[in-house]
């Protein structure tokens, strides 16, 4: 099946119920794939199943997962429920993340885990299982932050835990290259979904608007289409981040 068309094919995304996630989700059932999709908990139940109903509405295979992914079992129940019902997964894209905006002698040692195990462990483990478990020539994208090339403070546990993924991107890409798998993970610039205005004030606010070169935050409907393009038609770029922040940020 040629690498451009999802028709048919299997996406599988983390976080796939709202925001980012879910516009992807919406994107792929309009072309024809079938969805898994995967939420963390109670508190986002209502929007993982509206998302559910807009996919299906489109006509496109879907089911919801609902899982706390730090417990990485869950992860691999995810890709096994995945692969039970519809016989393998041909994409796979990671959009959780938190984010934490705190002094760096304020951090405590509980919030340093939990941002650890959102950002780095489920990264590391969501690759590792498609790594096991993707059909050959699958896709696999990660979402990063243009934090990473950002010289700034108060955000020392949610650069420093989403750097890693750059890494674990690069040696996924090099050690599943064979099976014709590409990795890669993308880092937008400061989103405008409340995963961002949770963490700002304001003044914050304000400057991130102001900050990139082309204007305002980024919108996920910005981002969308790049996310498609690579694990479409952009499959031969692999082990590498890709900054889209409409300037905000570059290295």
């Amino acid at each position: 099946m040629a690498h451009n068309d999802v028709k048919g094919k299997v996406v599988l995304i983390a976080g796939g119920g709202k925001n980012l996630g879910g516009l992807l989700s919406r994107d792929f059932a309009k072309k024809g794939a079938k969805l898994a999709i995967h939420y963390n908990s109670e508190s986002t139940r209502a929007e993982a199943e509206q998302t559910l109903a807009d996919v299906q509405s489109n006509g496109a295979e879907a089911f919801l997962f609902q899982g706390n992914l730090t417990d990485v079992k869950n992860i691999s129940k995810f890709f096994d429920e995945t692969i039970a019902k519809y016989g393998g997964i041909d994409i796979a894209i990671n959009t959780v993340g938190k984010v934490l905006k705190k002094p760096f002698v304020d951090t405590t040692e509980a919030e340093y885990d939990s941002m650890s195990d959102i950002n780095s462990k489920i990264a590391y483990f969501f690759i590792q299982e498609a790594g096991k478990k993707l059909n050959d020539n699958g896709k696999i994208c990660t979402i990063v932050t243009s934090l990473l090339a950002a010289y700034t403070g108060l955000y020392s546990t949610y650069e420093g835990m989403k750097a890693p993924v750059e890494h674990f991107t690069r040696a996924a890409s090099k050690e599943f290259g064979a099976r014709g798998i590409s990795v890669t993970a993308v880092a937008p610039g400061p989103m405008d979904t409340p995963f961002f205005y949770g963490q700002e004030n304001d003044d914050a606010v304000a400057y991130h608007k102001s900050a990139a070169a082309l204007g305002g935050l980024t919108d996920i409907k910005n981002i969308a289409p790049l996310i498609e393009f690579l694990v479409t038609d952009g499959w031969w770029i692999t082990g590498q981040t890709i900054f889209a922040n409409g300037g905000y940020t570059t290295r």
